[in-house]
């Protein structure tokens, strides 16, 4: 059903590795969000700081329930009506969430993504994803495999394909204040 790219990138997920893979408008670097391994190395790789926290990416809003508090009517209305697509939700954080994801915050950032080939890849490793941009903290992030390739070369496996239309990265916003953060 999935593609062999797809497939290899989720063989390297289950062995603890880094990929990257095209998102709605840059590649994202990714890993298993329970990996505490695989998520130093993407901070690592990118030389951030694990305090700055990460986001989680998924194909549907059921693989993000563990990382997520429960959500008032309101909020969840507000989520669906923006997803899938480019929006990135600051959500309060379920109390198993660990500290390696959220960094110094109390909220864990959470997307369901519209781009088609990051849905199949969500999809055949059956949970979430880390997505952060793939770039060393500070520099323009990858738009293309040899710009992952050039910037990054201790990623583990590059899943080809083409980001989606979005000039920019995913607007992120918080979902108890309204307020929009990037």
């Amino acid at each position: 059903m999935f593609s062999w790219s797809i497939r290899q990138a989720v063989k390297t997920l289950r062995t603890g590795g880094v990929i990257a893979y095209p998102t709605e408008a840059v590649f994202g670097l990714g890993c298993d969000p329970w990996d505490e391994m695989a998520v130093a190395r993407i901070l690592d790789i990118k030389q951030r700081p694990w305090q700055k926290g990460l986001i989680l990416i998924a194909s549907d809003f059921n693989q993000l329930t563990d990382f997520i508090a429960p959500l008032s009517a309101v909020i969840l209305e507000q989520i669906e009506a923006s997803w899938p697509g480019p929006v990135t939700w600051l959500l309060p954080a379920s109390e198993t969430t660990p500290d390696y994801l959220t960094g110094e915050h109390d909220t864990i950032a959470v997307r369901v993504t519209a781009h088609p080939q990051t849905v199949a890849l969500c999809l055949a490793a059956g949970h979430a994803l880390v997505s952060t941009s793939a770039n060393i903290a500070g520099l323009t992030p990858a738009k293309t495999v040899r710009q992952v390739r050039w910037q990054l070369p201790e990623v583990d496996t590059i899943l080809s394909g083409h980001c989606g239309s979005a000039t920019q990265p995913s607007q992120i916003r918080d979902a108890q204040t309204g307020t929009v953060i990037r």
